[in-house]
């Protein structure tokens, strides 16, 4: 498996739409697997493919059940969208491989419903109203450039300005 490099807050390519996937081959399996390992290597429950670089619409993300199932198995959701979201919200404590040392309560709808395509091309639906669909959330955000920094006041965008701005500078020490 290829080892993939994480890209930081600053890299442009994480405000980048990424473009839909159509090749359904034992390219994307390498790929989908290599960013399996990257985001358990990085400790992280998702990933999605501009953090490391690519601009294709593909995430990775543990099927976590609660907060603490960090040995849930990892599921390769291609080209996901998000088909209805509750009007009911709540709050909770975001980070990002990307972004390290920062994180911040971000308010997200409670329950989703996500269509995808396997890494066969068959159509899927997930439905989730706790970690996992946040989860989803959070990483489908990616491929359309939106980070969870996006989400936060002005009041909290300040409080973690100067860390954004030294993981941007420093961007090329990772």
């Amino acid at each position: 498996m290829k080892e993939l490099k994480l890209r930081y807050y600053g890299d442009p390519v994480l405000r980048e739409v990424c473009d839909p996937i159509d090749t359904f081959d034992d390219e994307l399996r390498e790929f989908a697997e290599s960013m399996i390992e990257t985001m358990r290597r990085e400790q992280g429950i998702g990933l999605a493919a501009p953090q490391v670089g690519v601009t294709s619409r593909i995430i990775v993300a543990l099927q976590m059940k609660d907060t603490d199932d960090v040995d849930a198995p990892a599921l390769a959701l291609i080209n996901p969208r998000v088909v209805s979201k509750s009007s009911e919200t709540w709050v909770f404590e975001e980070g990002c491989l990307s972004i390290p040392g920062v994180s911040a309560p971000v308010v997200r709808s409670r329950e989703v419903e996500i269509e995808y395509e396997d890494l066969d091309g068959e159509t899927k639906r997930i439905t989730d109203d706790f970690i996992f669909g946040r989860i989803l959330l959070h990483e489908i955000d990616h491929l359309d450039g939106v980070l969870f920094v996006d989400y936060l006041s002005s009041a909290q965008r300040s409080l973690v300005k100067s860390r954004l701005k030294k993981i941007s500078h420093a961007k090329h020490l990772f």
